[in-house]
């Protein structure tokens, strides 16, 4: 993190002072790396019947298959009894379900514990979520909507089609003052995500150049993050591409640094920069963990989750080669990032005389939606 000297840095928790709690699934099975497998279980769950149809869905005491609950927000699922079901599977949506590993969902309300509609309610093209991770890295973003088990979720915007940012009222405006610059709320976001501390303080400066510098570093990370856009490339030319066909089911993930290969069985990828197989959250490595999402058999036989993917898909291998690439320039953005030093700083007890801190408590609470309406537990409307 940026060298500073102080300790009255202000909390992202002031800065963007909305935050909601990660979701609780309840069961793993609605969530796939590919959305074909998800419609196989989602089948399955409804040939089965009765006490079969009960045991297959894993209820706990949020859910049942006799749960009525509200449709999730711009979601056209069922609000009936699971129970009485039928018909196709709601088409799975893009989640980031864990670190660096987007997956597929089912959008069913009555598949989740814990939705927290609050989110779905303002996830669009616009929205970008921060997370805060306790995998070693203080600040993850994602567009998808997060269902990882990491900590609190901190839209940036608080009302769909980036309205209303999710930020101390009359910070943007206090900055772009002492900055003498126009800094906007993407601006506010990528400089956090650059120097945020593990104690999830966020140092200010109002040094208009190191600012620059920080929220310039701080866009390339979220364009990486995001994966939006352009499609990143190694500096100098270079491409990981596949050397060596991957197996149909490969069951080995290795790293041979001299040669820059990565060993998936008899299959090879290269050139794999050392600073993409390194890069880790926490005490993971990200490709040994994101490999062992798609190919650990861990579920227990005759469970829903124990349906996966026949082969190893095409579609990975674009993915796998993607993240390879997102890695290695995300590890040198991280490097410069280290190495930015805030001499001049903007201080919690700054914002505070200017009235920005503390954050009003309204600011806390999800903003209404008035013109959104839902579908309530067997087709009520909700208004909201």
């Amino acid at each position: 993190m940026p060298g500073v000297t102080h300790d009255d840095a202000p909390l992202l928790a002031d800065l963007m002072p909305w935050s909601v709690a990660p979701l609780r699934l309840g069961r793993g099975w609605p969530t796939a790396p590919d959305p074909a497998t998800l419609k196989t279980r989602w089948d399955a769950l409804l040939k089965a019947e009765g006490p079969d149809r009960e045991t297959l869905f894993e209820p706990t005491r949020a859910r049942t298959v006799h749960s009525a609950v509200a449709q999730l927000p711009g979601q056209p699922s069922g609000t009936g009894p699971l129970a009485d079901a039928s018909g196709p599977c709601p088409a799975p949506v893009r989640v980031l379900a864990a670190p660096f590993d987007e997956q597929w969902l089912i959008p069913d309300h009555r598949l989740i514990d814990t939705a927290r509609p609050e989110l779905w309610r303002v996830a669009d093209g616009r929205q970008v979520f921060a997370i805060e991770s306790p995998e070693g890295m203080p600040l993850l973003v994602t567009s998808h909507l997060p269902t990882l088990r990491a900590g609190r979720i901190r839209p940036l915007y608080r009302r769909p089609d980036g309205a209303e940012p999710n930020l101390a009222p009359g910070l943007p405006a206090y900055l772009a003052d002492r900055l003498d610059r126009r800094v906007t709320p993407p601006d506010v976001l990528a400089w956090a995500l650059t120097v945020i501390r593990p104690d999830r303080t966020v140092p200010l400066t109002d040094d208009p150049g190191l600012w620059a510098q920080g929220v310039e570093l701080g866009h390339r990370a979220l364009w990486l993050l995001r994966r939006d856009g352009d499609r990143p490339k190694l500096p100098g030319g270079r491409r990981p591409y596949v050397r060596a066909p991957l197996p149909a089911r490969p069951l080995t993930i290795l790293y041979d640094p001299d040669e820059e290969t990565l060993h998936l069985d008899e299959g090879r990828i290269s050139p794999v920069p050392p600073e993409a197989w390194d890069f880790r959250t926490g005490e993971v490595r990200v490709l040994e963990a994101w490999f062992a999402a798609r190919t650990a058999e861990t579920a227990e036989t005759g469970t829903l989750a124990a349906i996966a993917p026949p082969a190893w898909s095409q579609s990975w291998t674009s993915e796998l080669l993607e993240l390879i690439t997102v890695l290695a320039l995300l590890a040198e953005v991280r490097a410069q990032q280290t190495a930015l030093e805030i001499k001049t700083r903007i201080t919690a007890a700054d914002l505070t005389a200017a009235g920005v801190l503390p954050p009003p408590q309204t600011s806390r609470k999800p903003a209404s939606i008035l013109e959104h309406t839902e579908e309530g537990p067997a087709g009520q409307l909700t208004l909201l």
